[in-house]
């Protein structure tokens, strides 16, 4: 496998310095900052890197493959960059690796034209608590040998990159914009020398910013365009308000006309819309909406008028998250809508049915305009391809670009390394073994949940604390194989705002276990919580150490979908120490 790009946070599964030094960073054996300063650092200079897994997928929200290479594909990770294959998903190699700057993927696009020529948009747009953004656009004209940086740098988040199908210079990109604040750079922009310059064609304000862009396969010279005003604050999710629309140009971009107030569409606040215009049938485009009455909407003239055809809300929950829609290019009855799980609808999405993909939380799908059961398909556990409509999937666990909250170690030999994967499982994994790799055999999972930390206990490995969100703790043995949950607080915070609940435990709340006596667990909301029985009890022991500001800690989403996880609580502890010296 090549070397990976150690710049990209959060990926690229436990790519960790497999050295003999690492007793240095093991939680019970950490070594005082003053006492650090005087190691001397050539003592580094010789370590080298090596992937020891696991090797299953993270999340992935942009897939693309190419017209007339059956074998060919393309992903962008939310934390990995991008990465391509030759065999069909078989095997998958990073690409971009040495030259992106940042490592968060928002779009990829292969010229039909000429498959050399690769864009890719920086910056995932479905924007999570914890999103990271990117640095504009990239573009490839070796097929993602070699890389070079042309532009749009200040977009921070890409959803969509549109080439035109006969003149890969003539290029297309939505860009959402800032996630935290307003800014300029956001909209619709176009290229017409390959990137060299950019010209902005749609600005909506400074706080909605282009979600879904699309080319009528037909027209060309006829694109959709949808906006979205979302933001973020540290404490809050806001999905929808003005500035939310959709739009079409027929004239390659350079005139637009908005379509959201034509008859059919929904009334009041719009947040986000996802487009697609059928391959099959001229003038039928789809939309689903979010909105207090939205759905999948329909038009068969171009979208002068619409008709709500679905309302399900299994299409369109946590509409922020997903909200994506795809026209099969043959079958003018036939569209997908991706969500928690991916969905096609044979009667033009009056009904769908449900398709098993590897994972959930699906968020990108590609599909060959000649033969259309030819498809790759993103979500939270990485990219799968199908040649047979989706009745089978090309596997996962050839994708290592997990992204982790936190890692650990142990302090048996060899030791074992520790994390918790988002949307997938915590995980323990061999730093090195006798056999010729580090297999599956050597991965297991150790209680908790994705967001949580992960801490062996330091005189005993067997023994594994989780934590995940909503303050759960669990304790794992690997000799039993039991896991027992510990938390110190039994409610489900899901659904509710902080300021409603008792303790506020943050998505990733810390766990500490002390260095001076293994059976005492710290772990935090907006109080600190002490256990010296291995987290059989619990008791508070320190007032709330936050600014309890309950402006802050309100329900987030809305004004039309709210989504309270935990990942906006605030006016929480995020981090626990333990001094050194002192055990009190």
């Amino acid at each position: 496998m090549n070397s990976l790009n150690l710049k990209k946070i959060f990926t690229v599964a436990f790519c960790l310095s497999l050295v003999y030094a690492l007793p240095f960073f093991l939680q019970g054996n950490q070594v005082a900052a003053k006492d650090v300063k005087r190691i001397d650092q050539s003592a580094y200079q010789a370590m080298r890197w090596r992937c020891i897994g696991p090797y299953r997928g993270g999340r992935v929200t942009a897939v693309t493959g190419i017209p007339s290479m059956p074998y060919t594909y393309y992903f962008g990770s939310c934390g990995g960059g991008v990465w391509k294959t030759e065999d069909g998903g078989m095997n998958w190699r990073p690409v971009s690796d040495g030259y992106f700057k940042t490592g968060s993927v928002g779009a990829v696009a292969v010229s039909e034209w000429d498959p050399n020529v690769v864009y890719v948009g920086m910056g995932e747009a479905p924007i999570r608590g914890n999103v990271s953004h990117g640095d504009g656009m990239y573009k490839s004209l070796d097929g993602g040998k070699t890389w070079k940086h042309i532009g749009l740098g200040d977009t921070r988040q890409i959803s969509r990159v549109r080439i035109h199908p006969r003149n890969p210079d003539l290029v297309y990109v939505a860009a959402l914009g800032h996630v935290y604040g307003p800014n300029m750079q956001r909209g619709v922009f176009r290229s017409k020398d390959g990137g060299q310059t950019w010209e902005k064609v749609l600005y909506v304000s400074e706080k909605a910013g282009a979600i879904d862009l699309i080319l009528d396969p037909f027209n060309p010279r006829v694109i959709y365009a949808a906006f979205w005003s979302a933001h973020r604050t540290p404490y809050s999710l806001v999905s929808g308000g003005p500035g939310s629309g959709l739009y079409k140009s027929t004239d390659s971009g350079d005139t637009w006309k908005e379509l959201t107030h034509n008859t059919g569409m929904p009334k009041g606040v719009l947040g986000k819309i996802g487009v697609a215009v059928s391959g099959a049938r001229q003038d039928r485009v789809w939309a689903i909406v979010e909105a207090e009455k939205g759905g999948v909407f329909l038009s068969d003239n171009g979208g002068e008028t619409w008709m709500k055809v679905n309302s399900d809300r299994n299409l369109r929950q946590r509409a922020w998250y997903y909200s994506r829609i795809y026209a099969d290019p043959q079958n003018p009855n036939e569209v997908y809508v991706l969500n928690t799980g991916l969905y096609r609808s044979l009667d033009g999405g009056r009904t769908f049915s449900y398709i098993r993909t590897p994972h959930g939380d699906n968020h990108d799908l590609w599909i060959d305009p000649n033969n259309p059961d030819r498809m790759i398909n993103s979500n939270d556990g990485g990219a799968n391809v199908t040649y047979n409509g989706g009745i089978s999937w090309t596997p996962q666990d050839n994708q290592p670009t997990a992204q982790f909250y936190h890692v650990a170690a142990d302090d048996q030999f060899p030791y074992w390394v520790y994390g918790a994967q988002q949307d997938n499982s915590t995980v323990r994994i061999a730093s090195r073994t006798t056999e010729s790799g580090i297999g599956p055999k050597y991965w297991h999972s150790v209680g908790g949940g994705e967001s949580g930390h992960v801490v062996p206990k330091q005189d005993n490995p067997d023994i594994v604390y989780a934590g995940s969100y909503g303050g759960l703790i669990t304790r794992w043995d690997y000799k039993t194989r039991e896991t027992r949950a510990i938390n110190p607080w039994p409610e489900n915070p899901m659904g509710w705002g902080a300021k409603d609940l008792k303790y506020r435990f943050q998505w990733t709340a810390p766990i500490l276990v002390s260095r001076f006596n293994s059976n005492v667990l710290y772990h935090a909301a907006q109080v600190l919580f002490k256990s010296t029985d291995e987290g059989h009890s619990w008791k508070v022991i320190s007032p709330d150490l936050t600014t309890n500001d309950k402006s802050k800690q309100n329900k987030s989403g809305g004004p039309i979908t709210k989504d309270d996880t935990s990942v906006e609580y605030y006016c929480t502890i995020f981090a626990l120490a333990e001094s050194v010296y002192d055990p009190d």
